[in-house]
C-alpha cells in the first residue's frame, strides 16, 4: 500500500502538534486500549498485581509514551524510508514479543481504534477524513511489518 506525499505531509503535521505532549497522548491511548478491551491489561506483567491506578503507573507511562512516540516516528518516516523502521528497538524484536505475548488481529484493531481516537482528540483543529486515512494507513503498515515478523 502506498504512502503518498499527501498522506505524510498530514502526519507531520499532526506529529508536530503532538510530540511536545507525547507522554500525555501515550497515556490516553493506553488508557483507551484498557477501556476498550480491559482484558488486554493480562499482556503486561507489571499491571497484573499492581494496585496503583493505571493512570499514575510509572511503567504503564514509560510504556505507553515509547510506544506511541514509536508509532508517529515511524508513520513521519514511512514515505521517505520507503518502509517501516523502528527507533530504538527492532521489528524483529517487537514480533517476538507480541508472538510471545499472544497478541492477535483483534488486539492490533482496538489499538488502531484507540491511536485514531487519541489523534483526533490531540489536534481537534486539523482532524479531517484524511487525515485519519493517513495514519490509519501508516499504522496498517507498521502491523503489517511487525506481523511479518511475528511469523
Amino acid at each position: 500500500m502506498a504512502f503518498s506525499a499527501e498522506q505524510e505531509s498530514l502526519i507531520v503535521s499532526s506529529w508536530d502538534m503532538l510530540k511536545n505532549n507525547s507522554a500525555d497522548h501515550g497515556l490516553k491511548f493506553f488508557l483507551k486500549i484498557f477501556s476498550a478491551a480491559p482484558e488486554a491489561k493480562a499482556l503486561f506483567s507489571y499491571l497484573k498485581d499492581s494496585n496503583v491506578p493505571l493512570e499514575q503507573n510509572p511503567k504503564l507511562k514509560s510504556h505507553a509514551t515509547v510506544v506511541f512516540v514509536m508509532i508517529a516516528e515511524s508513520a513521519v518516516q514511512l514515505r521517505k524510508a520507503g518502509k517501516v523502521t523502528v527507533g530504538n528497538s527492532s521489528l524483529k524484536h517487537l514480533g517476538v514479543v507480541h508472538t510471545k505475548l499472544g497478541v492477535t488481529d483483534a488486539h492490533f484493531a482496538v489499538a488502531k481504534a484507540a491511536l485514531l481516537e487519541t489523534i483526533k482528540e490531540g489536534v481537534p483543529c486539523i482532524w479531517s477524513a484524511a487525515l485519519s486515512d493517513a495514519w490509519g494507513v501508516a499504522y496498517d503498515q507498521i502491523v503489517a511489518a511487525i506481523k511479518a515478523e511475528m511469523n
